[in-house]
């Protein structure tokens, strides 16, 4: 019977499989958006649950937490489009190279701000659930967590808090 750390370790590697092969369906399709995401979450989902490398129910567990990073990542790029926006914004720039890159960055701003929109919802992770690498934030005293590769949320090292928010 394998340990506890061995069935993290294998959750991580599924985790990291599923993504991989989420990655390959989603460029795979002819479109782009949250209704392709998705479409990418439940083929690889089923092909992985297929091929025997996890139970239905590791899958699922698997493919919420990716949908839940996905949207953290969404959030984040929104974020990144804001602050773009704001400093080249068209009205500022002269004609030209730059104007052009702008007024690009203003709509693929709005274009991720109107996905965001569509999945908008408290963004909590979990001790014990799984994620990408990134930093956590305590939402009880604050304290960053910073994993390096895919893994299970640990409680937070200062006040053992149970519930982060996430950034990368």
């Amino acid at each position: 019977m394998k340990n506890n750390d061995d069935d993290k370790s294998s959750l991580a590697e599924q985790y990291d499989k599923f993504a991989a092969k989420f990655n390959e369906h989603y460029l795979a399709g002819k479109t782009r958006g949250r209704e392709a995401m998705s479409e990418a979450l439940d083929k690889a989902h089923e092909q992985l649950t297929a091929l025997g490398e996890f139970s239905e129910e590791r899958g699922e567990e698997l493919k919420q937490y990716i949908a839940r990073d996905l949207d953290q990542t969404i959030s984040e790029a929104q974020h990144l489009g804001e602050e773009a926006k704001d400093v080249f914004n068209p009205s500022r720039l002269g004609a030209g190279a730059l104007s052009s890159l702008a007024a690009a960055l203003e709509l693929t701003s709005n274009a991720l701000h109107s996905l965001s929109d569509k999945t908008k919802e408290t963004l909590t992770y979990k001790t014990g659930e799984m994620t990408s690498a990134g930093t956590l934030t305590c939402q009880k005293c604050g304290q960053k967590v910073h994993l390096k590769a895919t893994g299970h949320v640990p409680p937070c090292p200062k006040c053992n808090g149970v519930l982060f928010t996430k950034g990368y």
